[in-house]
C-alpha cells in the first residue's frame, strides 16, 4: 500500500550565474557521466519513472527546474537536480553547458507543457527528439484542429476567437452546447460544457482574462468554440507511427471534463479498437508526429471515431503503468529509450487487463490518513494510494488537481478488473471527508 506524503521545499538561496547569464545550481554532486536531460517534469507518475528508467538504462538523469521546490522526489531519489530557467531553448540549452559534461545522451521532458523546449533543445544538440515545429502546432489547439481538418482527420466543429463577441457568434453558430476551451493547455484545466449563453458568455471572459496556467507559463491567447460530441471517450497511445493500446476513459459529471478512470485495453470489439487506432495513426501522421509517444483522444460518436486532440507526448493519469500491467509494454522506457536514440520492444508479453479509479475531489474537503481495511485490500488490487496534501482543505479546481488518489487492479478480464478497481475506491474514499465550518479552505 503507498501513502501519501508532502513533498519536502528546498531552501531558496540565489542562484549562480552561468553561461550567457543564465542561472543554474546543482544539487546532486558534479556531472561528469552521460547524463539524460530532464527539461521540468511531472511531479508525480511518469516523473520519477523516467528518472528511474534513464539509470536502468545506463544514464544519468539531470532534472532542470525552475522551482526546485517542486519536485520533492528528486531529493528523495538522490536525482541531480540543475536549478535552472526552463522558459526557452537558449536557457535550456545554456544550463545543459553549465554541467560541463559535454553533450548529453538525450533531452527530454515528461511534462506537457515542456515538450516544445526540450524538442527545441535536443534538435539545436544534434539529438534524438520530435519535429520542434510538429510539436509546437501541436501544443496550440486550434492550429493542431486546422492541420487535422485539412488533412481529412474527423475533428469537431470548432472556431478559435480572440474576443468576446467573437466568442458569442461562434455559439450561436455552432449552436449549444458548446464547449469551451483555452486555445493551449493541458489536464482538462479551464475546459468547461456550456448549455446556454450565459454559461458561454461567463466562461468566456474566465478563459480571456487568463495570461498564465497553473504552472506559471505564459498562455496563447483566445479560445476555441468546440462542438459538443455525444459518446464515449478513448486515448490511443501511439508510439512512433504504431498503435499500442486503446484505452477507455472515464470522466467525472458535466459541465466539466476530469477523468475519473482508465481501463487498458478498452472493452470494446476489436473492430472498433481497430477503428479508434487507424484514426489515431492517421492523426499522428497529419500532424508530422512520428518520434516517441503520442497520447490521442478521440469519441467515438454516431459518426465514428472523432479527434478531441493529439498531445505529442507520453500519457498522464498513470497510463503507461496501466499498459505495463495489462500489457507487458513499457513505455516510459520506450520514451526514454527514444530520447537516447535507442529503438523500444514494443511486444505484448501478457494479455491481462488493468483499471485504474481516480479518487476526486468534489467539494471543499479535507484528506486524513489511508483508511485500515485496505490493508487487506479486495482480491487483483495491485495499489491503491493517497497523493493529495493531507490535513489541508482542498478545493475543487474542477481539473486533474482534484484527483488526491487512485486504485489499480490487474485481473484477467476487464469486469473483474473494473469491479476491483471499484471496490477499492470505494473504500480509499473514506480517508476524504467534508470540511467543517471551522475548516478554511486553501
Amino acid at each position: 500500500m503507498g501513502t501519501h506524503a508532502v513533498a519536502p521545499a528546498f531552501p531558496r538561496r540565489r542562484p549562480a550565474r552561468g553561461p550567457a547569464g543564465s542561472r543554474h545550481r546543482t544539487r546532486g554532486g558534479p556531472v561528469t557521466e552521460p547524463v539524460l536531460v530532464l527539461v521540468e517534469s511531472n511531479t508525480s507518475g511518469t516523473g520519477p519513472l523516467f528518472a528511474r528508467r534513464a539509470r536502468d538504462l545506463g544514464v544519468r538523469p539531470v532534472l532542470l527546474a525552475e522551482d526546485p521546490g517542486r519536485y520533492g522526489y528528486a531529493q528523495a531519489e538522490g536525482i541531480t537536480l540543475v536549478e535552472a530557467d526552463t522558459s526557452t531553448p537558449g536557457a535550456v540549452l545554456d544550463a545543459i553547458a553549465g554541467l560541463g559534461a559535454g553533450r548529453p545522451a538525450g533531452v527530454t521532458t515528461s511534462s506537457d507543457y515542456f515538450v516544445p523546449v526540450a524538442a527545441e533543445a535536443a534538435h539545436a544538440l544534434g539529438l534524438p527528439g520530435p519535429d520542434p515545429a510538429a510539436v509546437t502546432r501541436c501544443r496550440h489547439k486550434g492550429h493542431q484542429r486546422a492541420a487535422l481538418a485539412a488533412a481529412g482527420v474527423p475533428v469537431a466543429a470548432h472556431t478559435l476567437v480572440t474576443d468576446a463577441d467573437a466568442a458569442l457568434d461562434a455559439v450561436r453558430r455552432t449552436g449549444l452546447p458548446v464547449v469551451l476551451k483555452p486555445a493551449d493547455g493541458s489536464g482538462s484545466t479551464g475546459v468547461r460544457l456550456c448549455r446556454s449563453l450565459e454559461e458561454a458568455v461567463r466562461h468566456t471572459a474566465v478563459l480571456l482574462a487568463r495570461t498564465h496556467n497553473e504552472r506559471g507559463i505564459p498562455t496563447a491567447p483566445g479560445l476555441l468554440v468546440e462542438e459538443y460530441l455525444d459518446g464515449p471517450e478513448f486515448s490511443v497511445e501511439v508510439f512512433e507511427r504504431t498503435p499500442v493500446a486503446v484505452v477507455g476513459k472515464h470522466l467525472g459529471e458535466a459541465p466539466h471534463f476530469v477523468e475519473t478512470g482508465h481501463d487498458v485495453p478498452a472493452p470494446v470489439p476489436d473492430g472498433t479498437a481497430r477503428l479508434l487506432a487507424d484514426t489515431a495513426v492517421a492523426a499522428v501522421e497529419a500532424l508530422g508526429l512520428g518520434h516517441g509517444a503520442a497520447h490521442v483522444e478521440l469519441r467515438l460518436t454516431a459518426r465514428g471515431p472523432v479527434l478531441i486532440e493529439v498531445n505529442p507526448r507520453l500519457a498522464g493519469g498513470m497510463i503507461p503503468e496501466l499498459i505495463r500491467s495489462a500489457r507487458g509494454i513499457d513505455m516510459v522506457a520506450a520514451q526514454v529509450g527514444a530520447a537516447l536514440g535507442r529503438r523500444p520492444g514494443l511486444e505484448a508479453r501478457t494479455a491481462h487487463h488493468a483499471a485504474l479509479r481516480f479518487l476526486v475531489v468534489g467539494e471543499p474537503s479535507v484528506l486524513g490518513d489511508p483508511p485500515p481495511a485496505l490493508a487487506d485490500p479486495p482480491h487483483y488490487v495491485t495499489s491503491a494510494v493517497l497523493t493529495g496534501r493531507s490535513g489541508v482543505v482542498l478545493t475543487p479546481w474542477h481539473d486533474h488537481r482534484d484527483r488526491v488518489g487512485h486504485t489499480v487492479a490487474t485481473a484477467p478480464d476487464a469486469v473483474s478488473a473494473a469491479r476491483a478497481a471499484d471496490e477499492a475506491l470505494t473504500l480509499l474514499s473514506t480517508a476524504l471527508r467534508a470540511r467543517s465550518d471551522q475548516e478554511i479552505p486553501v
